[in-house]
């Protein structure tokens, strides 16, 4: 069924944080014939410049301000820690027209920045979580299939336009992804579970490995197994500084059950009770297994 917008013709994004995620969007907009021309902006004007080389925007901004100045729709892929001071250098070009979106992993905190800051024009913001990316950063990494067939989470709130929401739904769509809508809360729980906290535990990991007075040997001993589980104990670290201190309420209530699930475990071996480790293992074994990447349903 034809939509009443149909995803092809923006005139101008502006792109504020011109690193792996905003450039990729910007090369996947544009390979798409989505939008006319791209003006970014980053903090590192060597960043922006090097964008502008590769043909990731088409014009360096010399501030976050005049990226929007003439966008219809604005990309906020800055860390979100960022984001309120981002929407505050902002706000007087925004308009009723304008769609803003954002890329941050989590949604609670970058939602009440946006009603703190847009206030009138909160309708605006279509909250955004592209469930994609690479363990190194820079626009230098920047690719247009980044988000090609991967989930796009979207966070709208009551005051959100609806008209702001079935562009970026159909957009993001255009992009072959996959798109989730459900609430900010609902978003940060889940993620806290199956994103921020296994980060966690990859980080403290690899830090209590290598804290030890043998632990360069250790892991030089590592296999296969050891790497894929410890992958992403390599991401960026200011970015998930960020993230988890940004989800704290809710990673720490995830760090807790995982705990308590531990202890049990470590409870059993200490028993020697290997028929009740052996059921614990095949729980977990069974449900990975069974395991499929799916569509949840929408939650309040």
């Amino acid at each position: 069924m034809q939509t009443s917008w149909a995803p092809s013709m923006f005139e101008q994004l502006g792109l504020i944080g011109c690193g792996l995620m905003g450039g990729s969007f910007a090369l996947a907009l544009k390979r798409a014939g989505l939008v006319k021309r791209v003006v970014g902006y980053s903090k590192s004007p060597s960043t922006t410049e090097r964008a502008r080389q590769m043909g990731v925007i088409d014009v360096e901004a010399p501030s976050a301000l005049l990226a929007v100045s003439g966008a219809d729709i604005v990309l906020l892929a800055v860390p979100v820690s960022a984001t309120e001071a981002t929407f505050k250098a902002i706000r007087h070009l925004v308009t009723p027209n304008t769609l803003i979106m954002d890329v941050g992993s989590t949604k609670r905190d970058v939602v009440d920045a946006a009603r703190r800051v847009l206030r009138d024009h909160v309708g605006c913001f279509v909250p955004a979580h592209p469930i994609t990316g690479k363990e190194v950063s820079g626009v230098e990494h920047a690719d247009a299939n980044l988000y090609a067939g991967k989930q796009v989470i979207l966070t709208p709130i009551e005051r959100t336009f609806t008209v702001q929401l079935m562009k970026a739904t159909n957009l993001w769509t255009a992009l072959g992804c996959n798109v989730i809508k459900m609430s900010p809360q609902a978003h940060d729980a889940a993620y806290a579970a199956v994103s921020h906290l296994p980060h966690l535990i990859a980080f403290a990991l690899m830090n209590g490995i290598a804290g030890q007075d043998h632990g360069k040997e250790y892991l030089a001993l590592a296999g296969p197994g050891f790497r894929d589980f410890s992958r992403i104990a390599a991401s960026d670290p200011k970015m998930w500084r960020d993230i988890l201190i940004a989800n704290r309420e809710e990673l720490l209530e995830q760090s807790r059950i995982f705990q308590q699930t531990l202890q049990s475990l470590e409870q059993l071996i200490s028993g020697g009770a290997g028929d009740q480790l052996e059921e614990r293992i095949q729980q977990a074994s069974h449900t990975r297994a069974n395991w499929r990447i799916s569509s949840p349903k929408p939650q309040k």
